[in-house]
């Protein structure tokens, strides 16, 4: 079953001085339960899919279908709603709030979703004990390795219950054991409870775990392989 149809997709950055074609159009899909990396070189356009996949960027041309939900047919204040309630995100910066503890990023999202505190601090408490960090659950992100704080902002993307995560670049900051950890917790959550994982990424350990590897150039897809 697919639960995002991209059909044509162009992204194009025109300036007084240059015009970039980021995204050249592109037409996949992807099915619920993948775990798919998409590659390429710096400038190949893969942080800019990212963005227009979740509703950050707008395209120059395009559509990008969510469960029968064309995204860029919503209104602005729509879309910020419907990515609160269907796309989870994971960055490379870990975007926490350094002023909360593990357990209130996690729940923050829960707390814009308008969820009752009870089954917010139920469901972060459980996300947080998935993700290997049962007891730094009132640990700001300043007492947290890099590796830790990303494993809460994986908790944090899943806390909403997303339909899919995009993650850009999440293992760019961290050492070996950190980034081996968090894929086996992904890829532990993919497998389990179906999760659907999109990544871009440099890391060729993120390309061996991925069952899909889609390589993108020049905006464009170069080659789209399932292993």
């Amino acid at each position: 079953m697919n639960i995002i149809e991209i059909k044509d997709l162009v992204k194009i950055y025109d300036s007084a001085e240059i015009k970039v074609t980021a995204v050249d159009h592109i037409d996949l899909t992807f099915e619920k339960g993948e775990f798919s990396a998409v590659v390429g070189p710096s400038g190949s356009g893969k942080t800019t899919f990212l963005n227009l996949l979740g509703g950050l960027d707008r395209p120059t041309a395009g559509t990008v279908i969510i469960d029968g939900t064309d995204l860029w047919s919503l209104k602005p204040r729509q879309i910020i709603d419907f990515r609160l309630h269907n796309i989870g995100f994971v960055f490379q910066s870990y975007n926490l709030l350094p002023v909360l503890t593990a357990l209130e990023n996690v729940e923050f999202i829960m707390h814009l979703q308008g969820r009752p505190k009870a089954e917010r601090t139920k469901r972060a408490v459980g996300l947080l004990q998935a993700v290997g960090l049962g007891d730094r659950l009132h640990s700001r992100p300043g007492k947290l390795s890099g590796g830790q704080q990303q494993r809460v902002a994986v908790a944090r993307a899943l806390a909403s219950k997303p339909k899919f995560i995009l993650a850009d670049e999440p293992t760019a900051n961290l050492d070996s054991h950190a980034t081996e950890n968090l894929l086996n917790i992904m890829e532990k959550l993919n497998r389990e409870e179906q999760i659907t994982f999109i990544f871009s990424t440099h890391d060729a350990r993120v390309v061996k775990k991925a069952r899909r590897v889609i390589t993108l150039e020049d905006g464009k897809v170069l080659s789209d392989e399932k292993r």
